[in-house]
């Protein structure tokens, strides 16, 4: 299983990236997380920065978003949309992805995967993905 903690997470992305600047052989997951990073500029400096981003603080305080939370709910959302899991995301990303692109569609889809997440976690409840799907398909404009 695999189970990475905070550090392994930034080390992936910065690594990721690093390797793709250099033009050297990327994994497929690699490959995916260096193109997420690429429609991202205003991260590369962080990406750069490998020892800096595994001491930064991206709390709520610090007015930033958290570079590395972002790609990793850009390939998680990959992943989920390449397996249709749960089933029904990929159809609802592709009609949203029609009307608005297919990055807006992505940021789109993470704000209902992080409201799936904190009512979960809030109501310690497993994640609904009924209701994450719905979330997507509303914002395609698709009745439900």
């Amino acid at each position: 299983m695999f189970d990475p903690n905070r550090e392994d997470v930034r080390r992936f992305f910065c690594e990721a990236w690093r390797k793709r600047g250099e033009a050297l052989p990327l994994t497929a997951l690699e490959t995916i997380a260096a193109d997420w990073a690429a429609q991202h500029p205003e991260y590369h400096d962080d990406l750069r920065a490998a020892d800096d981003a595994l001491a930064a603080d991206y709390g709520p305080q610090t007015g930033r978003e958290n570079p590395f939370l972002h790609l990793s709910m850009h390939l998680a959302i990959s992943e989920q949309l390449s397996v249709d899991q749960p089933r029904g995301i990929r159809d609802a990303h592709e009609q949203l992805a029609r009307r608005v692109g297919a990055h807006a569609a992505a940021h789109e889809v993470m704000e209902c995967l992080g409201e799936m997440l904190w009512r979960a976690q809030r109501h310690g409840t497993p994640p609904d993905g009924e209701a994450y799907v719905a979330c997507v398909r509303r914002r395609a404009g698709i009745a439900t």
